[in-house]
């Protein structure tokens, strides 16, 4: 079974076990959430597309770890100007499990 979830603005296609790496979530490490955005449930020949979700559908999750990825430097420049700038980005992610699919 495998749905796929809303969060962040991203859809994941998720099924038990799967490990996603997502926008940072409000929740410490090692607690039980619950995605309860689930656009699409599907099972072996069947498929459940929601109107934006589905209703009663629920994905449950444990949040493994909290951190930030690695550093991405943007650099800006205008041509014949003299004018340039170096910056650097990280940002931050919740590492999650994929507990159950509930339809």
């Amino acid at each position: 079974m495998y749905a796929v979830i809303v969060t962040g603005g991203k859809q994941y296609r998720v099924s038990e076990g799967d490990i996603i790496f997502v926008e940072k979530l409000n929740a410490e490490e090692n607690t039980d959430i619950t995605f309860d955005q689930v656009a699409v449930v599907g099972k072996e020949g069947e498929t459940v597309i929601g109107t934006p979700t589905v209703e009663g559908a629920t994905v449950s999750a444990k949040v493994l770890k909290n951190g930030k990825s690695k550093k991405v430097t943007v650099f800006t420049y205008r041509a014949k100007k003299g004018s340039k700038r170096k910056m650097g980005h990280r940002q931050p992610y919740s590492k999650v499990q994929i507990l159950t699919v509930n339809a």
